[in-house]
This record gives structure tokens, sequence and C-alpha cells, in this order.
């Protein structure tokens, strides 16, 4: 696990050539078709030699969701397993991986009269207010979130009055599927010591994205004609910007700083649930004198980890 431009990927594929691991990826946003450069997905060239599971496996039109990827991965898992070899989960989605080791709950399905009429009233009120609501009915669920995280806000929202009970609440009580009944579980993430290093990477790795023609990406993306702004692709971080700046509602700098922006709010979120996260091993990218790390010396560490 790692916070988005951490360097997960690279890792993986390193780990891949010294051990009988097949990957599988952790990734909302690699599910989809077509979301290739801002997604930071693995070129042609890299999955050629180090393929992933669950990639590619979705139309950017579709809604891909916690549940379907845990099923898929779960399939995955028992099939690199049968092969002989050993699962190597790699991504940054934290919500798939609790809800790969947690099971999820049973909760109803979208209501879309009552989403609409959510959203109306982010439209006059602002989703911070909506926020200040979750509180009340789910103080739990709500101090998880950021006042603007509209999905989940919604959903919590959605969840409690068609239910009439808390999201968390509902969590808690999901059948237990508990995967250390069939693997021994080695939970890992990669983390900067100094966020500015990462801040930096964001922004560079972002600017890279442009230059190798990230907006005709989602220029081609939106000739389609049958994809939109509140998909989930298209809200995946970087495209959203995008797509507002094709449409004239950013200029060009705006856009830029619009996405390393939300790209950085994205690191904040995955640092603060891998904060969390019971029984994880931390490896840094920089050492206790802030030294950047050479590749060699965070592999050498994983290895020892997982031997």
């Amino acid at each position: 696990m790692g916070p988005t431009a951490s360097g997960k990927t690279d890792l993986a594929m390193a780990l891949s050539d010294r051990l009988p691991v097949e990957l599988v990826s952790v990734d909302s946003a690699l599910v989809y078709r077509g979301l290739d450069i801002g997604s930071a997905k693995p070129s042609p060239e890299e999955l050629a030699r180090y393929p992933h599971r669950l990639i590619d496996i979705c139309d950017a039109a579709e809604s891909y969701s916690a549940g379907r990827f845990r099923e898929d991965a779960l399939l995955a898992m028992a099939e690199i397993t049968a092969a002989g070899k050993i699962p190597l989960l790699v991504g940054g989605t934290m919500l798939y991986f609790r809800a790969l080791l947690e099971g999820m709950a049973q909760l109803p399905e979208a209501d879309p009269a009552l989403r609409a009429e959510l959203e109306a009233r982010a439209a006059r009120e602002g989703w911070p207010s909506l926020h200040a609501e979750l509180s009340r009915v789910d103080p739990e669920l709500a101090s998880q979130l950021h006042p603007n995280h509209s999905v989940r806000i919604e959903r919590g929202l959605e969840v409690y009055y068609l239910t009439g009970r808390p999201l968390s609440a509902l969590r808690r009580e999901r059948a237990q599927d508990s995967l250390t009944e069939r693997y021994e579980l080695r939970q890992m993430a990669l983390l900067p010591r100094d966020r500015a290093l990462l801040h930096e990477r964001i922004a560079i790795r972002f600017q890279r994205m442009l230059d190798a023609g990230f907006v005709d990406e989602v220029r081609q993306l939106r000739a389609r004609g049958d994809l939109h702004e509140d998909l989930p692709a298209i809200r995946a971080v970087g495209y959203r910007q995008v797509w507002q700046y094709l449409e004239g509602r950013l200029n060009y700098d705006e856009m830029v700083a619009a996405g390393i922006a939300a790209t950085r709010q994205l690191a904040k979120r995955q640092l603060t649930w891998l904060r969390r996260w019971p029984d994880l091993t931390p490896v840094y990218a920089q050492d206790a004198d802030g030294r950047v790390r050479k590749n060699d010396e965070i592999l050498a560490e994983v290895l020892k980890f997982l031997g």
C-alpha cells in the first residue's frame, strides 16, 4: 500500500523479479480501459513483462465498486494460489483493501430519487452542510471524511435515510469472511517521511503526464459522447480537472494547479487511512536524516520483511 506517486508499482515489479508472485492491482482508476496516462497505468511493455490482474477490466462508462473488486480479487487470488504463486496486491485504493480484508456489509442499493434530492441540496447548501448533517446521524463515518468528499457523504446519508441506521454500524455487522483463514497476510506501506518530497513527486509526475498526452487522452474520452463528469472514471483525480479544462471551465494553468492540488488531497486521504491501519509495517522512502533512499535499499528491507 501507499499514497499516490510513492513508488508502489516500481517496488512491486522489482519484487516480481525475485519472488514467485503475481500482481493484483488495487486501484479504482486502473480498472478502466482508456484511462492510461492520467492514472499512471504501467506501460504496455511493463504489463507484458509484469502482468497485473484487475487492470483494464471495465469500460469507462461502467461503475466499478468495492464489492465487485472484492469478488474479482478473491477469484484472482485463488487462481494465483492454485498456480503455485503468491498473490501480491499493490495499490492505493484503501477502500478496496478494506473491503477485501473485512468483507462487505449488506447495504441497500442506490436510490436515484434520494440521491437527486441530496445532490440538489448540496448545490444549494454546499457539501460541508451535508457533512454536518452526517456528523449528527453517523459521527463515526463523518469523522473519516473531508467536508467536500461528496461521494461518500452522499452514500452515508443515503444509507441512513433508507435504513434508519448509520453506515458505520452496518459495516461493523457485516458477515466476516476473514482472509486470515486462507492466507498468511503481510501488510506493508511505502511511506514518505517528508510530505514535501511526495508533493514534489506529485507535481513532477502530473507535468510528465501532460507532456505524454494526458489532455489528448481525455479529449478522446469526451469525443465518445457517452461519458460525463459524474461517472466514477471521469471523477478520477486529474481526469475531472482536464475534463473541466476541455469544457472551458478552467484555463490551462488553473487545470494544472487544480490537478496537482487534487492529487495532493488524494495522497493526504490515503495517508490518513494508513495511519489508522492495523498490523501495517511501514517502509520509508527516506531515512531518518531525510536522505532519499536508493531503490535497492528499500527492496532489501521489503525482502527481509517478507522473508
